[in-house]
């Protein structure tokens, strides 16, 4: 009987003792490098929607060892970050009792899965030897010119006392805690990963990522080429530079705006405006960048200035509106109504002129609007035309781009502005500076010393790791200053390097900060002299394979390739990318019900009615939803709870028969059953006195065909119909009268990587050579994957009457015997047959001249 609990405890244990997963260079041997997006560990622990990553990778692992490489797959834990330090704000427990705690669960439940990670090169990236070199990279940004300070408005949550990333902001509250946020200008520290934008977007020409991945990290860095069009003050004879995309519609300009942050913008306000410009821009401050933008209502204010237009010059009026951010491009943003949707909208609240410049091609004009109709609706603020078509209504005294393309009117443009001084050709990017630095205590210390002399240093190697002291008050200080301000005998001190008075930084770095390396430390995770040695770098690097949720497929993906190419330029890396093929899991759901009235309620307490959910106790009806899994809607599944009830190998083998492996999936308990079923069936069938040492085609033919089917596609991430292969090789081979211990070594070894505990066990006990975690793999015969039988289709007069199987090699005259014995091939042979069509081994037709056939 199929015990899976003494099983999996024994595998388990023995891979533990043996180090069955240490991984060495061994340049004899190809290597194969997979990783896995390393997980933060909050106190809630895994739940199944996590494994199904670290499941696939285990998966590749274990084949590619028995194909005989050299796998480096390795574990460690994104132990920094804000959820530890607010915990620690609610309970004063310290964020490093409370993240080992955490570590403690995880690993627990990571080795109750079986994953073949090689322990010893475990990495945490809160300890002090593994900060130690996060420093030390600063160190070098910073000596590369990659890291300033500067005073900028930021995300600022009151609440917290921390500045917060777009990332941690949902619909203007913290997504830790749900406070508000505001904008607030604060002393930052940057990296410039705007000097590597164009790398960035080159570069990712050369990885096989998923389309839509790459899709989005361009989205990101946003590259646009165009033009900067220089516009005057009226006032002052300031410049206003504008970039735009579309220098063709310059005639069609009626306003400009500008940013509430930008620097002319107090200067060049007319006294009667002040009052409601700076109104304005208070509370533009407490909006995210993200809101900013993307906000449904465009909202502004008139400053009073004007601009004078850089060919007609005539005066322009200048406002200030929110939806432009002073840190993306100039600041400044031309009104095109006529041909911008967002400008069109704004025009019309605020009255502005409505100027049309495009012409539509007869066929794109609205049906039933003639062309003077459309140009009066244009004028009139009902119709606007973000399309191309030929330029009017666009001359002026030295320039004239009426009836030109676009093409032809964008460069005719750029030409004009570039001679006559008034702007230039420029490329753009979407992509800012990082902002780098956060008011937290859990996190590196940023080990710069600010000197007396107004000088800044960075601390050298042997001054690392740079600590941070042992607090007892975590929250920042009430004008939004890193708790470290508070510890005067850690923040002041004399430098024994220049013999001067120094204040240390206190602000700390990003959780992002640990994650943008990692991959390279787990090459040497127990160096102290070096974060890695430069032959196991070339040894094991790039990532052949790394695997991560879609959620991080932008950020942590662009920020770690950005260290990567500055360490690469600074010779410490053989490769420009890290990662050289990226897949993210699709994302695994389950079932969530809620009170009409709010909360949601756990399905242990919900009984189903028909169609109908509703809790058990109060019979309330239940609004039921498949949602992704967490903690708060009461619908995540532990892997205790399933590896305790079923088995490790049973939850491994369920999450990947879900579906396809980069798709979506709603969890079903009944159907994870079923995996544990074909466990019970292959386990008897293996310790079954069936089990002979003779030799049997039939048998053999079954299982070379699964070993083959299995093997292409687990390396094609096919997961789910490798699992379906092996259950329907099992319902043919268990009617055989006797099962040949070739052909079930063969299919214990395909089974081998998804269920490695039972695998392990059924090798052994049928004396299967050597350890299954490395036992070569079988070769697979090719004669055994020739098809004995093939399915020919049989046609009259092109139409499919019949499907026959027959031994493949079937001649033209045996099979047209055979046809005409089948009753509905039969009936339709009304008439003389004319001609036979046979392809060998497919098809045979018969063409038959009858009036009365169909």
């Amino acid at each position: 009987m199929y015990d899976h609990k003494k099983i999996e405890r024994r595998w388990q244990a023995n891979w533990l003792r043996n180090k069955t997963y240490h991984s060495v260079e061994d340049p004899s041997k190809p290597k194969y490098y997979i990783l896995d997006m390393f997980p933060y560990p909050s106190g809630a622990g895994l739940h199944v929607g996590h494994v199904t990553g670290y499941t696939a990778t285990d998966i590749l692992a274990r084949h590619m060892r028995t194909k005989g490489y050299q796998v480096l797959h390795p574990m460690g834990w994104d132990s920094f970050g804000l959820p530890a330090e607010q915990y620690a704000i609610r309970t004063g427990t310290h964020p490093k009792v409370t993240t080992e705690k955490n570590i403690a669960t995880y690993r627990r439940q990571l080795q109750a899965m079986g994953f073949s990670y090689d322990w010893d090169r475990e990495v945490t990236t809160s300890e002090e030897k593994y900060y130690k070199w996060t420093q030390w990279i600063f160190t070098k940004l910073y000596e590369k010119g990659l890291a300033y300070e500067a005073e900028i408005p930021v995300n600022f949550c009151p609440a917290m006392g921390t500045v917060l990333a777009n990332e941690e902001i949902e619909d203007g509250k913290s997504k830790e805690g749900g406070f508000p946020i505001e904008r607030r200008p604060l002393r930052q520290w940057i990296l410039r990963i705007t000097d590597y934008a164009e790398r960035l977007l080159e570069d990712l020409e050369e990885l096989d990522w998923p389309e839509h991945l790459k899709r989005l990290q361009r989205n990101w860095i946003g590259k646009s080429s165009g033009c900067s069009i220089d516009f005057l003050e009226e006032r002052t004879g300031e410049v206003l530079s504008a970039f735009t995309t579309r220098p063709d519609t310059l005639f069609g300009v009626s306003y400009i705006v500008l940013a509430p942050e930008h620097p002319m913008l107090e200067a060049l306000t007319e006294p009667s405006a002040k009052k409601g410009v700076e109104t304005y821009c208070a509370k533009a401050r407490q909006k995210s960048d993200l809101e900013r933008k993307e906000g449904k209502e465009k909202t502004g204010v008139f400053t009073g200035a004007y601009a004078l237009h850089p060919v007609t010059e005539e005066k322009i009026p200048i406002w200030v509106a929110d939806y432009v951010l002073g840190d993306y491009g100039s600041g400044v943003v031309m009104g095109v109504p006529a041909s911008d949707e967002r400008d069109f909208a704004f025009a019309k609240k605020y009255q502005q002129k409505i100027l049309p410049i495009y012409q539509p091609k007869p066929s794109a004009l609205p049906e039933g609007i003639s062309l003077e109709d459309f140009t009066k609706g244009v004028m009139g603020g009902s119709i606007c035309y973000a399309h191309e078509g030929t330029l009017i209504n666009s001359f002026a005294k030295d320039l004239s781009l009426d009836g030109l393309t676009t093409k032809k009117a964008k460069e005719t443009v750029m030409d004009w502005l570039t001679k006559q001084g008034k702007g230039e050709r420029t490329t753009h990017y979407k992509l800012r500076d990082w902002l780098f630095s956060r008011q937290r205590y859990w996190g590196e210390p940023i080990p710069i010393l600010h000197l007396e002399n107004g000088e800044k240093r960075t601390l050298s190697l042997d001054e690392l790791p740079l600590t941070a002291p042992s607090v007892q008050d975590f929250t920042p200080t009430p004008d939004g200053k890193s708790p470290l301000e508070r510890e005067p005998s850690w923040l002041q001190i004399k430098d024994p390097k220049t013999g001067l008075f120094a204040t240390r930084e206190t602000n700390t770095m990003p959780q992002w900060a640990g994650s943008c390396w990692y991959y390279l430390r787990f090459l040497d995770p127990l160096n102290d002299k070096e974060p890695w040695n430069e032959e196991k770098e070339r040894y094991w690097m790039p990532v052949d394979l790394y695997v991560g949720g879609s959620e991080h497929a932008v950020l942590h993906l662009l920020y770690a390739r950005f260290w990567h190419k500055v360490l690469y330029d600074l010779g410490l890396v053989h490769t420009k990318e890290p990662f050289r093929v990226y897949r993210n899991q699709g994302l695994l759901t389950s079932r969530s019900y809620r009170k009409k009235g709010g909360g949601y309620v756990s399905p242990e307490n919900v009984e189903q009615i028909g169609d109908t959910y509703v809790d058990k106790t109060t019979k309330e009806p239940l609004i039921s939803q498949i949602e992704k899994m967490s903690k708060s809607k009461l619908n995540g599944v532990t892997p205790d709870e399933m590896i305790d009830e079923y088995g490790a190998d049973t939850l491994r083998l369920y999450e990947m028969f879900m579906g396809p492996f980069d798709k979506d999936k709603v969890w079903n308990l009944e159907a994870a059953s079923g995996c544990y079923r074909f466990l019970c069936r292959f386990y008897d069938c293996v310790f079954s006195e069936k089990v002979v040492d003779t030799q049997d085609e039939t048998a053999l033919r079954l299982a070379h065909k699964l070993a083959h089917l299995v093997r292409l596609d687990i390396e094609n991430m096919q997961f789910n119909t490798a699992i379906s292969h092996m259950m329907t090789f099992l319902n043919h081979f268990i009617p055989l009268a006797a099962y040949p211990k070739d052909a079930i070594l063969l299919a214990v070894q395909s089974l081998y990587p998804f269920a490695p505990h039972i695998a392990s066990e059924m090798w052994t006990h049928l004396q299967g050579a050597g350890d299954l975690s490395y036992a070569p793999l079988i070769e697979i015969d090719p004669r055994y994957l020739e098809e004995k039988e093939v399915i020919y289709v049989i046609q009259v007069n092109g139409k499919v009457r019949a499907n026959l199987t027959m031994p493949k090699g079937e001649t033209k005259e045996s099979l047209l015997q055979k046809a005409q014995e089948e009753a509905n091939v039969q009936k339709h042979l009304v008439g003389e047959i004319r001609k036979v069509i046979f392809v060998p081994n497919k098809l045979l037709n018969l063409v038959v001249h009858s009036k009365t056939s169909v």
